[in-house]
């Protein structure tokens, strides 16, 4: 029986370890503008707000920019010095970039978890192979 669950938590890791590799080359996060907006006179450090905040920050902009575009005044609505287009990319690149980490974070934990779920005889046969690979090398 835990031959068979050693199997299925070892099939599982190797899921794991591709999701990580498809979080880990996810894009870096890299502003255009200074990530510091002044919005009703409150400035604002995009590179310090929790993710809730980013996503009112988001819709905030948008609605502002959806009012730009009605007025055809989109290209000249500037805000802190940058153009609104350029807050909401940076929003949601800052969005996507919380989010991976937040999966990696994920993906780590479950990984411990099934760390601990080996047996313990998997566990030594682990070790052994990568001590022999190392010897390889």
């Amino acid at each position: 029986m835990a031959n068979l669950n050693d199997s299925k938590i070892l099939e599982l890791k190797k899921q794991i370890e591709e999701k990580k590799k498809s979080v880990s080359k996810s894009k870096k996060f890299t502003p255009v503008t200074n990530c510091s907006i002044e919005l009703d006179g409150v400035r604002i450090n995009i590179q310090t707000l929790t993710k809730e905040q980013l996503i009112s920050l988001l819709v905030k902009l948008n609605s502002y920019a959806a009012s730009a575009i009605e007025l055809e005044l989109l290209d000249q609505y500037i805000i802190s010095g940058y153009n609104i287009a350029d807050w909401i990319g940076d929003l949601k690149s800052k969005l996507d970039f919380i989010n991976s980490k937040d999966e990696e974070q994920k993906l780590k934990l479950m990984e411990s978890k099934l760390d601990k779920l080996l047996s313990d005889d998997k566990k030594v046969e682990l070790e052994l192979n990568e001590i022999a690979e190392m010897l390889n090398s």
